[in-house]
C-alpha cells in the first residue's frame, strides 16, 4: 500500500522536535540558530525570516552534503517552509544523515508572519 505525503509528514512529525513561533522566538537569545529555508527560490525571494539560508527540500541532502559550512553535527538548525510540512520531512532527513540539533518550525513561515514577527522582503530591482 501507497503511503501519501501527508502520512509522510505525519511520521516526519513525530520522529522530530517541532517549536512553535513563539517558543522559536523565545528560544533565540538562547540558541544561535542557523535558520534554514526550504521552501523553493521564488518563496523564498517573496519574504523570509532574517538570516535564513535558502535550500529547497529537493536538493537538501545534496547541498548539505557538498557545503563543508553544514559538516557540524551537532550545529542548532531551525528548518521552516511554508506550513510545517517540509520543514518536518527534511529535519527528520536531516536528524537521519547525523545531525544532532534540527528543529522544524510548527505553522512554518505563515504562522511566523501572521504573529507578525520580522520578515525580510528583498527590494523590487528598478530598471529607471
Amino acid at each position: 500500500m501507497l503511503k501519501s505525503a501527508h502520512e509522510l509528514v505525519m511520521t516526519a512529525k513525530q520522529q522530530v522536535k517541532e517549536l512553535a513561533t513563539n517558543a522559536v522566538v523565545a528560544s533565540m537569545d538562547d540558541t544561535s540558530w542557523t535558520i534554514l529555508d526550504v521552501r523553493e527560490p521564488d518563496e523564498f525571494a517573496a519574504g523570509h525570516l532574517p538570516g535564513a539560508v535558502n535550500v529547497p527540500r529537493g536538493m537538501l541532502e545534496f547541498r548539505l552534503s557538498a557545503n563543508p559550512a553544514w559538516q557540524n553535527a551537532a550545529l542548532p538548525v531551525l528548518v521552516y517552509c511554508k506550513t510545517g510540512g517540509r520543514s518536518a520531512l527534511a529535519a527528520a532527513t536531516m536528524q537521519a544523515m547525523g545531525y544532532e540539533h534540527v528543529v522544524s518550525m510548527a505553522g512554518g513561515f505563515d504562522a511566523w508572519a501572521a504573529a507578525s514577527l520580522p520578515v525580510v522582503t528583498p527590494a523590487p530591482v528598478s530598471f529607471e
